[in-house]
């Protein structure tokens, strides 16, 4: 346990058992929260969520559409719910399936997003810890979640739970629709439920190396986290956690637009660069190619990958060691423990309140406000 220890920190801490519980708890809901007849109906599958959410339904798009061979997108619910093209609404048999994210139910775009999906014949499963939320109110059906209390932090147990259901979702899904054998399902689920024990092995060291990283980098002025496909997700999530528990400035981009993008960027010696990068993404040289650039313009350099330094030819950075799961689909289930771990130790050292504690200009966002209290408008 490192000496930075916090709620957040410990969230990461917890996730080895979280990982089996909630396997326990979510694997039979995920095969009965859709009748047979309901999932051979889908044509297409859009998924949606804020926040945390939103970065759990790109970590799984690839997934869905790998297990499934459906169509999925992943639309933003304020896209859904005031830009998305109502002819593509309400197709067929209640197509397309919206699967909407959020633990709380609460957000107020959600809800907005599933009652205009709804309005146009959508059909809509409800991922919440709410039945009673306007997500629960206004699902045709809800995958419930049940994840069990804990110290308040920037959402990081509520993460996982949020991709775990959504790939055992979608294993299901395939299995169903013969995409593949029943053993075959079991095997991914495995893959899924085994990854608990793997982070557990990886998180002392893991912890000693980013109690590091942030000593290092507590008082760089910005950061860049960068991935691509399945690690995009990650990346994305990274940079969000840097903006609650820091409130530091950070962006996040893919690996292919960082060349056109935030190479650019000046003082990249004072830029914390952060790559999510396993050795099975189809990017991955690409991202080889980014190590070596980031480390020509002096960029302090982190490489968050399932490898080690041999797979990106051994250039210089600091190589953070993550579970190497039997299929790669499974990969955000644990993957992005590094990145909360980055911002939980940085939030401690700086003396830093989570989401600025809800005080003086943040006031308003106090209990979630922010994104609760919004008018609703459902055309």
């Amino acid at each position: 346990m490192s000496k930075y220890t916090n709620p957040m920190s410990r969230q990461v801490e917890s996730l080895p058992e979280l990982i089996e519980q909630q396997y326990e708890d979510l694997e039979p809901k995920t095969r009965t929260v859709l009748t047979f007849q309901e999932i051979y109906n889908i044509q297409r599958i859009i998924l949606t969520g804020c926040g945390d959410s939103y970065a759990a339904a790109m970590a799984t798009k690839h997934a869905f559409e790998m297990l499934t061979g459906i169509p999925t997108e992943v639309v933003p619910a304020i896209e859904l719910s005031r830009f998305y093209c109502k002819k593509h609404l309400g197709i067929d048999c209640r197509n397309p399936l919206v699967i909407a994210v959020s633990n709380s139910g609460t957000g107020a775009r959600v809800s907005e997003a599933v009652q205009r999906a709804r309005k146009y014949g959508c059909f809509v499963l409800g991922v919440t810890g709410c039945e009673k939320s306007p997500l629960g109110i206004n699902s045709d059906k809800i995958l419930k979640l049940n994840i069990p209390a804990f110290e308040s932090a920037p959402g990081t147990r509520s993460y996982m739970v949020s991709v775990m259901s959504l790939l055992l979702l979608a294993i299901r899904f395939g299995e169903v629709r013969h995409m593949y054998p029943m053993t075959q399902a079991e095997n991914y689920r495995m893959d899924i439920k085994m990854q608990g024990k793997a982070l557990k092995s990886l998180l002392p060291e893991m912890e000693e190396v980013i109690a590091m990283v942030a000593e290092k980098w507590k008082d760089l002025p910005c950061y860049d986290f960068i991935g691509a496909g399945f690690d995009y997700a990650t990346a994305w999530f990274g940079q969000a956690k840097i903006l609650e528990a820091t409130g530091k400035f950070v962006m996040h981009i893919n690996t292919e637009e960082w060349f056109h993008l935030n190479f650019f960027a000046k003082e990249a010696k004072k830029m914390g660069t952060i790559v999510i990068a396993n050795t099975t993404n189809p990017a991955h040289s690409r991202s080889k190619e980014l190590v070596k650039y980031a480390n020509v313009l002096h960029r302090p350099l982190v490489v968050i990958t399932d490898g080690d330094a041999s797979d990106f030819d051994n250039e210089k950075a600091i190589y953070i060691k993550v579970p190497k799961p039997k299929y790669p689909i499974t990969m955000p289930l644990t993957h992005f423990a590094p990145v909360c771990l980055i911002a939980a130790y940085m939030s401690e050292i700086l003396g830093e309140k989570y989401g600025r504690g809800s005080e003086g200009d943040w006031a308003f966002s106090k209990n979630g406000a922010g994104v609760t209290n919004s008018e609703i408008i459902v055309d």
